[in-house]
Protein backbone atom coordinates (compact mmCIF):
# COMPACT_ATOMS: atom_id res chain seq x y z
CA UNK A 1 0.00 0.00 0.00
CA UNK A 2 1.14 3.54 -0.76
CA UNK A 3 -0.56 5.35 2.09
CA UNK A 4 0.81 8.87 2.58
CA UNK A 5 3.52 8.42 -0.05
CA UNK A 6 3.61 11.61 -2.10
CA UNK A 7 5.01 11.91 -5.61
CA UNK A 8 5.70 9.58 -8.51
CA UNK A 9 8.83 7.47 -8.78
CA UNK A 10 9.06 7.70 -12.59
CA UNK A 11 11.34 4.66 -12.74
CA UNK A 12 14.34 6.56 -11.35
CA UNK A 13 16.44 6.43 -8.24
CA UNK A 14 15.70 9.12 -5.66
CA UNK A 15 18.91 11.01 -6.51
CA UNK A 16 18.16 10.93 -10.24
CA UNK A 17 14.57 12.05 -9.64
CA UNK A 18 15.68 14.92 -7.39
CA UNK A 19 18.24 16.10 -9.94
CA UNK A 20 15.65 15.86 -12.72
CA UNK A 21 13.12 18.02 -10.91
CA UNK A 22 15.73 20.52 -9.74
CA UNK A 23 16.70 21.03 -13.38
CA UNK A 24 13.08 21.16 -14.56
CA UNK A 25 11.94 23.65 -11.91
CA UNK A 26 14.96 25.86 -12.63
CA UNK A 27 14.08 25.92 -16.33
CA UNK A 28 10.39 26.49 -15.55
CA UNK A 29 11.16 29.54 -13.41
CA UNK A 30 13.69 30.85 -15.93
CA UNK A 31 11.73 30.38 -19.17
CA UNK A 32 8.26 30.27 -17.57
CA UNK A 33 7.37 27.28 -19.76
CA UNK A 34 8.72 23.73 -20.05
CA UNK A 35 7.71 20.97 -22.48
CA UNK A 36 7.98 17.49 -20.97
CA UNK A 37 6.03 14.28 -20.51
CA UNK A 38 2.66 14.35 -18.79
CA UNK A 39 3.78 12.42 -15.72
CA UNK A 40 6.79 14.68 -15.17
CA UNK A 41 4.63 17.75 -15.82
CA UNK A 42 2.12 16.82 -13.13
CA UNK A 43 4.88 16.26 -10.61
CA UNK A 44 6.68 19.46 -11.67
CA UNK A 45 3.57 21.47 -10.73
CA UNK A 46 4.15 20.59 -7.06
CA UNK A 47 7.79 21.70 -7.19
CA UNK A 48 7.03 24.92 -9.08
CA UNK A 49 4.19 25.98 -6.80
CA UNK A 50 6.32 25.30 -3.74
CA UNK A 51 9.19 27.44 -5.08
CA UNK A 52 6.88 30.37 -5.87
CA UNK A 53 5.39 30.11 -2.38
CA UNK A 54 8.93 30.40 -0.98
CA UNK A 55 9.53 33.43 -3.20
CA UNK A 56 6.36 35.09 -1.92
CA UNK A 57 7.31 34.40 1.69
CA UNK A 58 10.63 36.21 1.25
CA UNK A 59 13.20 36.28 4.01
CA UNK A 60 16.59 34.70 4.32
CA UNK A 61 15.41 31.24 5.35
CA UNK A 62 13.01 30.95 2.39
CA UNK A 63 15.72 32.21 0.03
CA UNK A 64 18.15 29.55 1.27
CA UNK A 65 15.50 26.84 0.95
CA UNK A 66 14.84 27.91 -2.64
CA UNK A 67 18.56 28.15 -3.42
CA UNK A 68 18.95 24.56 -2.23
CA UNK A 69 16.62 23.47 -5.06
CA UNK A 70 16.98 26.04 -7.85
CA UNK A 71 20.24 25.60 -9.74
CA UNK A 72 21.15 29.16 -10.76
CA UNK A 73 21.47 32.33 -8.67
CA UNK A 74 19.86 34.66 -11.28
CA UNK A 75 16.78 32.40 -11.29
CA UNK A 76 16.58 32.64 -7.48
CA UNK A 77 16.76 36.43 -7.81
CA UNK A 78 13.96 36.36 -10.40
CA UNK A 79 11.91 34.11 -8.09
CA UNK A 80 12.21 36.46 -5.12
CA UNK A 81 11.83 39.58 -7.28
CA UNK A 82 9.61 39.61 -10.35
CA UNK A 83 7.76 36.34 -9.74
CA UNK A 84 7.06 37.09 -6.07
CA UNK A 85 5.58 40.46 -7.06
CA UNK A 86 3.50 38.97 -9.87
CA UNK A 87 1.88 36.35 -7.64
CA UNK A 88 1.66 38.42 -4.44
CA UNK A 89 -2.14 38.60 -4.58
CA UNK A 90 -2.68 35.04 -5.79
CA UNK A 91 -3.39 32.40 -3.11
CA UNK A 92 -2.01 29.46 -5.12
CA UNK A 93 -2.20 27.68 -8.46
CA UNK A 94 0.77 29.35 -10.08
CA UNK A 95 1.34 26.70 -12.75
CA UNK A 96 -0.78 25.17 -15.48
CA UNK A 97 -0.38 21.88 -17.38
CA UNK A 98 -1.55 21.86 -21.01
CA UNK A 99 -1.62 18.47 -22.70
CA UNK A 100 -0.11 18.35 -26.20
CA UNK A 101 -0.74 14.85 -27.50
CA UNK A 102 1.80 12.11 -28.15
CA UNK A 103 5.48 12.31 -29.08
CA UNK A 104 6.11 10.79 -32.52
CA UNK A 105 9.14 8.70 -31.52
CA UNK A 106 7.77 6.67 -28.62
CA UNK A 107 4.13 7.79 -28.29
CA UNK A 108 4.79 9.30 -24.86
CA UNK A 109 2.06 11.71 -23.78
CA UNK A 110 3.51 15.22 -23.83
CA UNK A 111 2.49 18.36 -21.95
CA UNK A 112 3.58 21.92 -21.34
CA UNK A 113 3.96 23.28 -17.82
CA UNK A 114 3.69 27.06 -17.78
CA UNK A 115 3.40 29.79 -15.22
CA UNK A 116 -0.07 31.34 -15.10
CA UNK A 117 -0.09 34.91 -16.43
CA UNK A 118 3.30 34.83 -18.14
CA UNK A 119 4.99 38.10 -19.13
CA UNK A 120 5.07 37.67 -22.90
CA UNK A 121 1.30 37.15 -23.10
CA UNK A 122 1.56 33.95 -25.12
CA UNK A 123 0.04 30.79 -23.82
CA UNK A 124 0.87 27.16 -24.58
CA UNK A 125 0.97 26.12 -28.19
CA UNK A 126 -2.37 24.78 -29.41
CA UNK A 127 -2.62 21.08 -30.14
CA UNK A 128 -1.63 20.19 -33.67
CA UNK A 129 -3.08 17.25 -35.53
CA UNK A 130 -0.80 15.34 -37.82
CA UNK A 131 -2.22 14.39 -41.19
CA UNK A 132 -2.25 10.74 -41.98
CA UNK A 133 -0.15 9.67 -44.92
CA UNK A 134 -3.04 7.89 -46.64
CA UNK A 135 -5.72 10.59 -46.40
CA UNK A 136 -5.13 11.75 -50.01
CA UNK A 137 -5.01 15.41 -48.99
CA UNK A 138 -1.62 15.99 -50.55
CA UNK A 139 -1.94 17.78 -53.94
CA UNK A 140 0.66 15.53 -55.59
CA UNK A 141 -0.78 12.28 -54.32
CA UNK A 142 -1.10 9.49 -56.88
CA UNK A 143 -4.59 8.70 -58.07
CA UNK A 144 -3.55 5.06 -58.19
Amino acid sequence: MRHKVAGKRLGRTSAHRTALFRNLVTELLDHEMVRTTEAKAKELRRWGDRMITLGKRGGLHARRQAAAVVRRRPVVQKLFGALAERYAGRPGGYTRVVKLGVRPGDAARMAVVELVGRDDGTQAAPRRRRRRKDDGAHPHAHAG
